[in-house]
């Protein structure tokens, strides 16, 4: 059985494909007969399924976060796609290659690595590099870090969404310091790289993306200030104001009480992560918002629920659409003389076909995920 992604299902297709079950909800319909809707996802975005027969009976193969191998239609119902699911089978995890399921970051893990390591080595505050050291030479802790989606479902929603979102804003402080005088820089990009340090125990991520227990009672913004007095306490001679005024980031970086801030920001070093944070989330979800709509012809985006508005998309363009290469072929040509030909031109050789989206965004590096090799997967005659 060969997969077949969330992105490239398309109206009243016939389709067999393994997913994996994001969400599970049992049901009565207006006769008082039992029915099943189903979240189910891949790396490529998340797809609902219904179970109309033999709910009972299907219901009892499986749960929520394991892998399904279902025969279905595909449909569009009030203008959104659904799976109708006629049949459906369990899927050992030992028979699925986990990266084909979980989102990731476009960014390669090891350019992202180099890059904090070049932070990190550009810290001139003795105190504040002990901590970083302390926070990102710990392996147990790098391990999550690195892999973590920084949100469930606001922005960065993938495998190194973590990573990717506290360099941006790390490279937004770098970009604000000159601006204005009397910064602490070494604060600020403290501050970027550990304000949702807390996400990597508030979530959990090796299969859906969902809260912990201790994410749910706690939540990242007090598990973040607890992991940083914890190091902190374990530094000799760390002053006091800096840790408190490190921490105050941490607790004030949401900016508002209704958007889960303990604090809200009161030092310029605060308020400026503050916004940068915001910043970078903002445009993140937008463009993902955006990119997800590959069928979407028109000039603007559907509704945004989250942002209360349609995006105009014209003026948008993603870094995957951006050909370096391309663009300096056109400089070089308009700079060049056009040759006149003295014959007829021949027609161009055909071009070889190119691969689709998905095969040519960059693998996510090192992901822990990938060591588990996926099978030829027939289910349904076993």
């Amino acid at each position: 059985m060969n997969k077949v992604y969330v992105s490239s299902i398309r109206d009243r297709d016939q389709l067999e494909s393994v997913f994996l079950v994001k969400d599970k909800i049992m049901a009565m319909a207006k006769n008082g007969k039992p029915y099943m809707t189903l979240k189910l996802m891949d790396k490529t975005g998340e797809i609902e399924g219904r179970v109309w027969d033999n709910v009972d009976e299907l219901s009892a193969i499986f749960d929520r976060d394991d892998f399904i191998a279902i025969r279905c239609k595909a449909s569009v119902y009030l203008g959104k796609m659904q799976l109708v699911i006629s049949e459906l089978a369990r899927v050992p995890d030992d028979r699925v290659q986990l990266a084909d399921f979980l989102p990731e970051s476009d960014r390669p893990l090891a350019e992202m690595e180099r890059e904090l390591a070049s932070l990190l080595a550009s810290f001139t505050d003795p105190h504040l590099k002990a901590l970083m050291d302390a926070f990102f030479g710990d392996p147990e802790l790098m391990a999550l870090y690195r892999i973590a989606p920084a949100a469930k479902g606001m922005h960065h929603v993938y495998l190194g969404g973590l990573l990717e979102h506290s360099l941006a804003v790390a490279r937004l402080v770098d970009a604000i310091v000159p601006l204005y005088g009397g910064l602490n820089r070494d604060l600020l990009v403290a501050g970027a790289l550990l304000h949702d340090v807390g996400k990597v125990r508030e979530m959990t991520y090796q299969r859906s993306f969902d809260y912990t227990d201790e994410g749910k009672l706690l939540g990242h913004i007090t598990i973040g200030v607890e992991m940083v007095q914890e190091r902190i306490a374990a530094i000799p001679g760390f002053p006091a104001e800096l840790a408190m005024l490190l921490k105050h980031m941490l607790l004030s970086h949401h900016g508002q009480y209704e958007y889960g801030s303990p604090k809200r920001p009161k030092t310029v070093e605060a308020t400026i992560l503050n916004y940068l944070d915001d910043l970078d989330s903002k445009i993140n979800g937008i463009r993902t918002h955006i990119r997800k709509e590959t069928e979407n012809q028109s000039r603007w985006s559907s509704y945004h629920r989250l942002y209360d508005r349609y995006f105009y998309k014209e003026s948008y363009c993603g870094a995957d659409e951006y050909d370096e290469a391309a663009e300096a072929e056109a400089e070089g040509a308009s700079s060049a003389p056009v040759p006149q030909p003295a014959t007829s031109p021949e027609p161009p050789a055909p071009q070889a076909p190119q691969p689709r989206r998905e095969e040519q965004k960059k693998g996510f590096h090192n992901n822990p995920f990938e060591k588990l090799q996926g099978k030829n997967l027939d289910l349904f005659n076993q």
